[in-house]
């Protein structure tokens, strides 16, 4: 145990060590002119844009637009996605009926599905949201039937055999099962909304990370494009790590499922 401990230690040390190894790389690059400065900005002028556009409140206002779109669209996606996939993964019939049509839907990227929503939905927030949505819906709920159809058909038995039937069923035994498998699509949709949320915003939003980007390369601001990536790392980070804490809270017998 103390050894595994250790060995856990040792591994957090390195994941957090290593993004500053790379920065610093970096800044020694542009700092001995390998690098353009112009079209890449050192580190520590990265990070003095970024302090400036938080300090003057700018980049405040395009993250609250961006955050709310994903949050929105992701439980749009998740919700419909879980209940779905645990139905395909339980009923064979739903299976054969459905999945041909997820496996013909889901390799569409879904970005290049919002000229479509922008015309059934309009221009504003309701297009863009949507798009995030099925971005996020295939993901959830492939990793949620995978779960359902991989619980060890004992378990099952074992629930039913103290009396566990229909819905309580589902309730005390195949969603408890199922869940890593759950969490796992739910860190893939939140980073996949992230990402389509900013191509969207590229071409139809005038708020929002994704446009403050856009107009900072169209500006040449370079700093503050740099800055808005910077975020979007961040973020990526949080959602990823924040979602595997709650699933360790949540679930402290998946272990290491959940990574």
């Amino acid at each position: 145990m103390a050894d595994k401990s250790r060995e856990e230690q040792r591994l957090f040390v390195l994941s957090v060590i290593s993004p500053f190894i790379a920065l610093s790389l970096w800044e020694v690059v542009v700092q001995s002119g390998l690098l353009d400065r112009r079209f890449f900005p050192p580190p520590t002028t990265v990070g003095r844009v970024l302090f400036e556009l938080i300090r003057s409140g700018e980049l405040f206002g395009h993250l609250s637009v961006s955050l709310g779109r994903i949050f929105l669209g992701f439980a749009m996606g998740a919700v419909p996605g879980i209940l779905l996939g645990m139905i395909m993964g339980w009923s064979r019939i739903a299976r054969a009926l459905l999945d041909p049509i997820v496996s013909a839907l889901f390799p569409i990227p879904k970005i290049s599905l919002l000229p479509l929503f922008m015309i059934l939905f309009g221009i504003g927030e309701l297009s863009k949201v949507v798009t995030v949505a099925m971005g996020g819906f295939f993901l959830v709920l492939i990793t949620t039937m995978k779960g359902v159809m991989g619980i060890d058909p004992v378990l099952i038995q074992a629930g039913r055999n103290y009396g566990a039937k229909g819905a309580m069923l589902f309730v005390k035994v195949i969603l408890p099962a199922s869940l890593p498998d759950i969490f796992t699509g739910l860190r893939l949709s939140l980073s996949i909304s992230l990402l389509i949320i900013v191509a969207a915003e590229f071409v139809a939003s005038d708020q929002g990370i994704g446009y403050f980007i856009w107009m900072s390369w169209s500006t040449l601001a370079v700093g503050k494009m740099y800055a808005g990536l910077a975020v979007i790392a961040i973020l990526g980070i949080l959602f990823s790590n924040g979602l595997e804490l709650l699933g360790r809270f949540l679930m402290p017998w998946a272990g290491d499922r959940l990574r």
